[in-house]
């Protein structure tokens, strides 16, 4: 597994998101056993889906509060079909969690998740996990997507280009 945090510095340290930073490492942490290490590497393989990689967690997201896919965040806008893969409300904010794998950044899903964060009244903090080597088929050449998306979605914090999203926490599976 591999991490990067990202935050504005308008909000690093406040109480706000010290919370989040422990929800995120309680999820890190998880991920992070044996087992859970174990289940990921079968399910991040060519032809599986990003739900393989969701089951090997969802009991302990749950366990944190989170809610799979929920509906009504994105009711301001047109497209209010928009839903999270999972969603913790945090007071007046949340947190937004999305699992990705074979479209990662072929399709710009990592830029599509932090999108829905930015648009979000409800989430300010995206916790987003991506492939660390990605191959489509067996064949193929693995392509490191931590590596793509941690330089992709790095630039939003620096404060010039500052959105709605406060924190940034990418984890590579």
């Amino acid at each position: 597994m591999e991490r990067a945090d990202f935050a504005r510095s308008d909000v690093a340290g406040t109480t706000e998101h010290d919370r989040v930073v422990a929800i995120a490492d309680s999820l890190f942490v998880h991920l992070e056993s044996p087992t859970a290490t174990a289940l990921i590497l079968k399910a991040n393989q060519p032809g599986r889906s990003s739900g393989d990689v969701q089951s090997v967690f969802l009991d302990h997201a749950h366990e944190l509060g989170f809610t799979s896919e929920s509906k009504g965040l994105f009711s301001d806008y047109l497209s209010s079909a928009l839903r999270p893969d999972y969603f913790l409300p945090l007071g007046d904010t949340g947190i937004i969690l999305e699992v990705e794998r074979g479209k990662t950044t072929i399709n710009n899903m990592d830029l599509l998740d932090f999108w829905k964060c930015h648009i979000c009244r409800h989430a300010h903090y995206l916790i987003l996990l991506v492939p660390t080597q990605l191959r489509q088929n067996p064949t193929m050449s693995a392509r490191n997507e931590f590596a793509s998306v941690r330089k992709r979605l790095s630039s939003f914090f620096e404060e010039q280009n500052y959105t709605n999203v406060r924190g940034l926490f990418l984890f590579g599976y």
